[in-house]
């Protein structure tokens, strides 16, 4: 067993370990639910590019410790006051990189969704070859409740893996968030099993795709220049969303709620001041 050689601020996120071909990362920072943060993001980017290169590398497996999976974006950490433009077109860029990292992962990958997987932290799971989950698991989507548009392909790749139907459950106003039996029932995860047989079953997976030659793939037989070209036109879309008045309100009372004073007052002054900044776009 052997770790990869990463940055000590990527190591101080994640967990990695390397066995029989098989590279285990595991998100560490449980207090924070493994949210992503940028610091987070930049970590997986980090790792995911090294084991890329790594021809001891024949499969990876991502999971999360705690009781989260993740709680996906942390929204509150990753946006700042910047000139409308300037702030659109981060977020393009910072979301295109985000699925990106999943979408040019060129090794067999696993994830094992350990807990409740939220946002993005589920999107990009149905990116990798399979998805496995503890029977505690639970999938959140709520886009349509922060007043936001899908991101992480999922526009186009949930109702190929879905159905229409169960997809819009999912990403509309409902915001279906179905438990691992039923998101196993709708194709959501490939495989469900108790807590405390996940990573004993999730690398016995990889060690079968390692001794089978399992190429990298995408589920439903979505293609990488298909989910590519989505990638890019929802990053696009959830710009926009992002600097819409519904999400801006949203923001700001979902940071009241909590307590969080600073963000929820950046929320507020943004959407307040949105019909003047707003001609900048």
């Amino acid at each position: 067993m052997n770790n990869l050689t990463i940055s000590s601020v990527a190591a101080s996120h994640l967990l990695t370990n390397i066995k029989d071909n098989v590279l285990t990362i595991t998100m560490n920072r449980p207090k924070k639910l493994n949210g992503w943060t940028m610091e987070m993001m930049d970590a997986l980017a980090e790792v995911f590019l090294v084991a890329d290169t790594n021809d001891t590398v024949k499969a990876i497996i991502l999971s999360g410790t705690g009781k989260y999976y993740s709680a996906g974006v942390n929204l509150g950490g990753s946006l700042k006051v910047m000139p409308p433009k300037k702030l659109h077109n981060l977020i393009v860029k910072n979301n295109l990189r985000l699925f990106d990292i999943f979408l040019n992962c060129n090794k067999p990958l696993l994830i094992a969704v350990n807990g409740p997987a939220i946002g993005a932290s589920v999107t990009s799971a149905t990116l990798a070859n399979s998805v496995i989950a503890s029977d505690n698991a639970t999938f959140s989507t709520p886009f349509s409740a922060l007043g936001l548009t899908p991101e992480g392909c999922s526009s186009f790749h949930f109702p190929r893996l879905l159905g229409e139907k169960n997809a819009q459950r999912m990403l509309g106003s409902e915001g279906w968030k179905p438990n691992a039996k039923e998101a196993l029932d709708v194709g959501l995860v490939q495989k469900v099993v108790p807590q405390h047989q996940l990573m004993e079953e999730a690398e016995r997976i990889a060690q079968d795709w390692v001794a089978n030659n399992e190429p990298r793939q995408f589920l439903a037989g979505s293609s990488l220049e298909e989910l590519k070209v989505t990638n890019s036109r929802e990053s696009e879309l959830l710009a926009d969303s992002f600097l819409g008045a519904d999400f801006l309100k949203e923001q700001s009372r979902f940071f009241l709620r909590k307590k969080k004073y600073a963000p929820s007052a950046l929320f507020f002054t943004l959407w307040s001041l949105r019909p003047l900044w707003a001609r900048l776009l």
